[in-house]
């Protein structure tokens, strides 16, 4: 899948237009979903969408500033997914369910105030408030929904309209859900007015919303923000409902972000047998053997949910998070992107998620070009044409590393994957018989030479240093396609 934006794609209002205008080519290189912002109406026009305001304003109504989103109105939104549909591309939702911003008034009710370091602890005897929690939505009315969402909706809040005062404050009447992370004693608040889906009202206005935005846009499946920071029962009641109502074959993704997989494989658990999760982990693997010097590449994947839960792994090397600053940052070397993506996209366990900012560049403060020197796209076309069939790894050194597909009856040309974090480096690789007598090369073009498999189906392959090389029969189907995308 592709992550189709970065947190500082331009706010022109011109997103769906720019997507829409990429699917083909996108396809063409084995894309088969992208997972697309949120798309409902924001606090302002600049919004991303997890300021959200109206679940149910895809960029119709004139709200909180003008009728389109920072990514464009509903009606070009229709016309990005005909485009994805006709070339048979799923669309994922990005559902921002944890909260709500921009009320429309406020409203006194009484709270407490919390330790934002442990968010059990109360430390202040209970009062009265001014919290921005009315939400009326006066330009959509009760179209789509007739919900209205007022304090009783909500168990928390960070603003007191009164003084101004910044806090985090409970609803004196409500607790905290007990089905969440234990960050800070209790991750069940993060940012805004947050919901409370003990709260019946809430749980089947935001179920209704869940099949009402499938159906409108006919959309695959959706990526599921901040799971740790609200009920994981509502969480399965959501999925299941949605599937109920739609269709069983719905694509569910959660954001639990912490870098160890124990809780990470608990959550799965506990879940259905195809959720999934993004590895972060892995991500901060990435990063620590970028960046530290005398780490060990042959253990990039210890410690990650690919290795333990594979099939429920969705894997990574950025996001609109983890970029240059932003909330979670988490740097990885220049030199160490590619070889990150050769990871996720070569290998056969993880569902590999690329993102936008990598393939088309990054704006703003720490703006750069598209990562890999430009050969993402032909990463991702390699991934399509010939990282099929049996793998065999060669993590036989800290910092040079190789694997092996050799391919499957249909897809039969198979690949070699050499990197190195140190010098330039070469191992000896099985092929397969199969191939004896074929000249392979690097597809990338950053290791110069030819290797012809031996008759007992062996060949050097080679690597420069701190890169990646992708070696393939040069005879092999597409590679007239390789370093013109």
């Amino acid at each position: 899948m592709l992550q189709g934006f970065e947190w500082n794609v331009p706010a022109d209002q011109k997103h769906w237009k720019r997507l829409a205008g990429a699917i083909a080519g996108l396809r063409a290189i084995g894309i088969d979903n992208m997972w697309i912002p949120p798309g409902c109406k924001a606090s302002s026009p600049h919004g991303n969408g997890y300021d959200i305001y109206d679940l149910y304003d895809l960029g119709e109504f004139d709200q909180k500033g003008g009728v389109a989103t920072k990514f464009g109105t509903k009606e070009e939104l229709f016309e990005m997914m005909a485009k994805a549909d006709e070339v048979g591309m799923g669309i994922y939702w990005d559902a921002v369910l944890n909260h709500k911003a921009a009320a429309d008034f406020t409203e006194t009710c009484r709270v407490v105030e919390v330790d934002p370091k442990d968010r059990n602890m109360v430390i202040s005897k209970p009062f009265d408030i001014e919290a921005w929690m009315g939400f009326d939505f006066p330009g959509r009315g009760e179209k789509y929904s007739s919900q209205k969402y007022h304090w009783q909706h909500f168990n928390g809040t960070d603003t007191n309209a009164a003084n101004g005062k910044n806090a985090i404050y409970r609803i004196h009447s409500k607790q905290w859900s007990k089905f969440v992370d234990d960050e800070n004693g209790n991750a069940d608040y993060m940012m805004f007015s947050n919901l409370d889906y003990t709260n019946e009202e809430v749980r089947q206005d935001v179920k209704r919303w869940g099949a009402w935005i499938c159906k409108e846009l006919g959309i695959k499946g959706m990526r599921l923000d901040a799971v740790q920071h609200y009920s994981e029962v509502f969480v399965r009641e959501f999925i299941d409902h949605n599937r109920k109502s739609v269709g069983g074959d719905q694509f569910f993704v959660g954001e639990f972000w912490v870098s160890d997989v124990k809780p990470l494989k608990k959550y799965i658990e506990r879940m259905a047998p195809d959720f999934y999760l993004f590895d972060a982990p892995l991500l901060h693997n990435f990063s620590r053997i970028s960046t530290t010097r005398g780490a060990d590449l042959a253990k990039v994947f210890k410690n990650t949910l690919v290795a333990v839960k594979p099939e429920n792994a969705v894997t990574l090397v950025m996001n609109h998070d983890t970029q240059l600053g932003q909330t979670v940052e988490t740097p990885i070397n220049n030199f160490f992107i590619p070889l990150a993506y050769a990871l996720i996209l070569l290998r056969a366990d993880g569902y590999p998620c690329v993102f936008y900012g990598d393939l088309y560049g990054i704006r703003g403060e720490h703006a750069s070009s598209p990562s890999c020197g430009g050969k993402l796209p032909d990463l991702v076309l390699a991934r399509q044409l010939y990282a099929y069939g049996v793998q065999a790894d060669y993590f036989d050194s800290p910092t040079c590393i190789a694997w092996v597909r050799r391919g499957t009856w249909d897809k039969p040309d198979g690949l070699v994957v050499v990197m190195s974090t140190a010098r330039a480096n070469q191992k000896k690789i099985l092929v397969g018989k199969t191939h004896a007598g074929e000249i392979w090369t690097d597809i990338l073009g950053w290791e110069i030479g030819k290797v012809e498999v031996d008759e007992e189906g062996y060949g050097i392959f080679s690597c420069p240093r701190r890169c990646v090389a992708v070696w393939v029969n040069q005879e092999a189907e597409g590679r007239d396609g390789f370093g013109k995308l």
